[in-house]
């Protein structure tokens, strides 16, 4: 019988490195697409090479570009937020302002075939004229927003409104407007002018496209299934191509909120909360208006969703959801075939336009820009940080202007300027040492770094990038040994490499292996010499029960008290533990034993696979013993990177023999009887003591010092009423280890 005492833990491990190397490879689209690129592009076959270099970068020290118009003479005006500026870009990057709106956002700009420059201001919905750094109101939207403005061929404007959702034609001479066409949404959030006279509308919430042929003539050309229908080009030939976007964010009031009509909010699909409020009379923003910018400037992105123009509060939960379609891009035919070219869970597509047969769009995810030739996606530009909001194409020149912070950035020809990829972080799950990094392409002249930490972000206790390794026969890595790593590849200016796939190979360290616990039982079975059966019957963790006669124990007709043990069960004693290893070795066990008075350890089983081990409980004679487990990972590693583990356990009690019960001669007098019942037990403290009066229910007595807790008791039984004539009583004693001593006298 084993009784637990305590368990503990002692865990030896050597550093060590594992047995077998292995590599980490960056290769095709997807994999590439993970890090990050800086004047390189990334084309469909997953190829690295020089993509557009960038002409200039221009800060507006705005939080937001949400519009971008070029005039004749190659200047770009770009409409911001939150403070409604609209800034002039010079064809050499040079920004001035040359309007401050009095409101918080502009989100509308354009230029006339005459040069004459328009915006829109929002929320009080207002359009301007500029000129000369003044801006005149030619017209004053009943509803709150200016979402877009586009200049037809006859000098008139077509005007996206928001709250309520119309689209409004207004005589840019005499300001004259009327609507147009009534959606019925809430908002009119993208205008696009097709060489037949259609005009295409985007609108929000429900994310329709419409095809409005003239005034209050108008059809639905397709239901998206995505809130917000973002931005819309047409190709000569009819072809409409749409994106859409916002499909995963969630939009919740809780019950009992009200939605106040004063605080209309512009959500992001990041998600990011844009609070637009009204502005005052003289222009001077509040101190809402402020905090509100300051919150979208502090964001980690801020985003130019107009399909959320509704009124989203404080108490408005904005949340984004994992897993479903955030936007796509669809392509329209004049004869209503709809496709599919592009969907994302990971993206917003902020704008797309034409260039020849290709289309060009732009997202959220630093602020990528991508080239889309059929079905065929190539990374052309990643200007990093925010997004791209919105994109402009001239002449062979390409103009993205980005949030969060805003900037204007100017792409030029490829291969002009230098270019680099930096690689996502690579976790080798345990400290490794590294080998020779390897890549291929064509063409030479690239030059790889490489850095490592033991932090998942690179941080200050990462080594610095390495020297410049080029020549792939001396690209051993010389950065130390840590559990990240990281490579970058740099190619100069004008160079004609192409990189396709990048390895590179480690040594992870042997993480040693990990025993969880060790479990001492007995395990109770038929006794083989009764009934020839070796099948256990039953199991006691770290404890045994052995009833020597059962639950009725049969007659003797000794009339003393000695005790007569028939034994029809036997145990085996359970050695069980559970163990496994982090790197997925397969373990070989040893087990030991010694006992508490002894020093060294007495091998049991070694080389074992299993995790359990079975044992006659008699080979232990009663005391208190430890038990060792060692586990190794040798058979998955040569054996001078091997790792051993080693669990022991505080003492086990064994325990196998049963109490000694003495009985007192009977003293009956009548119908009453009185008797004494002494038990002894070597190993255990005493439990329970119990008798049977002719084979009836046991009846638990206690000790005669009032509780039962130790290895010598006394006990004293009284009994009245006890008809006349011959009867059997037994007494049984529990110590324990749950082993049981029995006594019996017949009483006549």
């Amino acid at each position: 019988m084993i009784q637990r005492i305590a368990f503990g833990l002692f865990a030896l491990a050597f550093p060590a490195f594992a047995a077998s190397s292995t590599a980490w490879e960056v290769t095709g689209f997807s994999d590439f697409l993970k890090g990050r690129l800086s004047g390189l592009s990334l084309n469909p076959d997953g190829i690295l090479q020089l993509g557009p270099s960038v002409r200039w970068d221009t800060p507006l020290n705005q939080p937001a570009l949400w519009a971008v118009a070029k005039d004749a003479g190659g200047a770009i005006y770009a409409a911001t937020g939150h403070q409604g500026k609209v800034f002039r870009i010079s064809p050499d990057g040079k920004s001035t302002v040359v309007w401050a709106a009095g409101q918080s956002e502009v989100f509308a700009i354009c230029v006339d075939a005459k040069g004459v420059l328009y915006a829109g201001s929002s929320p009080n919905g207002g359009v301007y004229r500029i000129e000369n750094g003044k801006g005149t109101e030619i017209w004053h939207s009943p509803g709150r927003y200016i979402w877009a403005l586009v200049p037809s061929g006859d000098g008139s404007l077509f005007v996206a409104a928001g709250e309520p959702g119309k689209i409004y034609r207004i005589d840019a001479r005499t300001g004259q407007a009327s609507t147009y066409y009534d959606t019925g949404q809430s908002n009119v959030t993208a205008l696009s002018l097709a060489p037949n006279g259609h005009l295409y509308a985007g609108t929000d919430p429900n994310g329709l496209l419409y095809d409005i042929e003239g005034a209050d003539q108008g059809s639905i050309l397709y239901d998206s299934s995505l809130p917000e229908v973002r931005a819309i080009a047409v190709d000569p030939k009819g072809v409409v191509y749409a994106a859409a976007m916002g499909g995963a964010v969630s939009t919740r009031t809780p019950p009992g909120a009200t939605t106040p009509t004063a605080s209309p909010a512009v959500s992001a699909s990041a998600p990011t909360v844009i609070t637009v409020t009204a502005a005052k009379e003289n222009g001077i923003p509040t101190e809402s208006d402020e905090a509100n910018s300051k919150a979208s400037a502090d964001q980690s992105k801020t985003s130019a969703s107009s399909a959320s123009a509704s009124a989203v509060t404080s108490n408005t939960a904005v949340t984004e959801v994992s897993g479903v379609e955030k936007s796509a891009i669809y392509r329209i035919t004049p004869d209503h075939v709809i496709e599919t070219l592009r969907s994302s869970t990971s993206d917003n597509v902020y704008d797309l336009i034409l260039d020849g047969e290709d289309l060009l769009f732009s997202t959220d995810d630093h602020s990528r820009i991508y080239r889309l030739s059929g079905r065929k996606r190539t990374l052309i530009a990643e200007p990093g940080g925010g997004e791209a909001t919105r994109l402009l194409k001239s002449g062979e020149n390409l103009f993205a202007a980005l949030s969060n912070p805003a900037r204007l950035v100017s792409f030029g020809p490829a291969g002009t300027a230098p270019g680099s990829y930096e690689s996502q972080v690579h976790d080798s799950t345990s400290v490794a040492r590294w080998g020779h990094l390897r890549w291929h392409g064509m063409g030479s002249g690239v030059a790889f770094r490489t850095r490592t930490g033991n932090a998942a972000r690179p941080d200050g206790t990462w080594s610095k990038w390495s020297e410049p390794v080029s020549d792939p026969a001396a690209a051993r890595i010389s950065s130390p040994p840590a559990r990240f790593v990281q490579w970058r590849a740099e190619w100069p200016a004008v160079s004609k490499a192409q990189i396709d796939s990048v390895v590179l190979p480690y040594l992870p360290q042997n993480t040693p292996p990990v025993i969880r616990s060790l479990t001492v039982s007995s395990i109770v079975g038929t006794n083989p010499a009764k009934t020839g059966s070796t099948t256990p019957s039953s199991s006691s963790a770290y404890s045994i029960t052995v009833t020597d006669t059962g639950e009725a124990p049969a007659a003797s007709t000794a009339t003393a008290g000695s005790q007569t043990v028939s034994r029809l069960q036997t145990s085996q004693t359970q050695i069980s533990w559970q163990a496994d290893d982090p790197d997925g070795d397969k373990l070989v066990y040893s087990v030991y034993f010694r006992a508490e008075d002894e020093k060294q350890w007495q091998l049991i089983r070694s080389r074992m696979f299993e995790n359990t081990l079975l044992l006659d409980p008699d080979v232990f004679a009663d005391g208190r013993y430890f038990f060792r487990v060692v586990a190794s990972d040798a058979p998955s590693n040569a054996v001078e990177y091997a790792q051993q583990t080693e669990f022991i356990s505080t003492p086990v009690l064994i325990d196998n023999t049963p109490p000694l019960v003495t009985l007192s001669p009977p003293q009956r007098k009548g119908d009453a009887l009185d008797i004494e019942v002494e038990a002894v037990d070597k190993s255990s403290p005493l439990r329970l003591c119990e008798y049977s009066l002719d084979a009836g229910f046991w009846q638990p007595i206690e000790a005669l010092d009032g509780v039962t807790d130790s290895p010598h008791e006394r006990f004293h039984l009284h009994l009245d009423k006890l008809r006349p004539g011959e009867h059997l009583l037994v007494f049984r004693v529990y110590d324990t280890a749950n082993n049981a001593g029995l006594a019996r006298v017949v009483l006549r």
